[in-house]
């Protein structure tokens, strides 16, 4: 059964920059695609980043296109997802999850209902 821990959320200035970890336990992730995604409070859950299960693709938010940058290490079960020139409206939970997708070479983004497996999210503030 594959699990997901996600790390690095935190307080951060705006500007400033964190890198999150998304850590799977039980399988490799070889053949999931990974996604992140994120609430704010009062808001519907949206779809912040994606990369395919092969790693040859990548999708982002139109919100973070420059700013955000997704990547995988299968060797280390792990997808991170550098966050740069944050923002106040970043602030969010932020929860990944996988979709079993193998030699996939596209990624879904949305709000993350074709995703099976999720985290328990880490929080992120940005703020002065």
């Amino acid at each position: 059964q594959l699990q997901l821990v996600e790390s690095g959320g935190g307080l951060v200035q705006p500007g400033g920059s964190l890198r999150l970890s998304c850590a799977a336990s039980g399988v490799t992730l070889d053949y999931y695609n990974i996604g992140w995604f994120r609430q704010a409070p009062g808001k519907e859950r949206e779809g912040v980043s994606c990369i395919s299960s092969s790693g040859g693709t990548s999708n982002y938010a139109d919100s973070v296109k420059g700013r955000f940058t997704i990547s995988r290490n299968n060797a280390k079960r792990t997808v991170y997802l550098q966050m740069n020139s944050l923002k106040p409206e970043d602030t969010a939970v932020y929860y990944c999850a996988a979709d079993w997708s193998p030699y996939s070479g596209i990624c879904p983004l949305g709000d993350g209902k074709g995703y099976a497996y999720w985290g328990q999210g880490t929080q992120v503030t940005v703020s002065s």
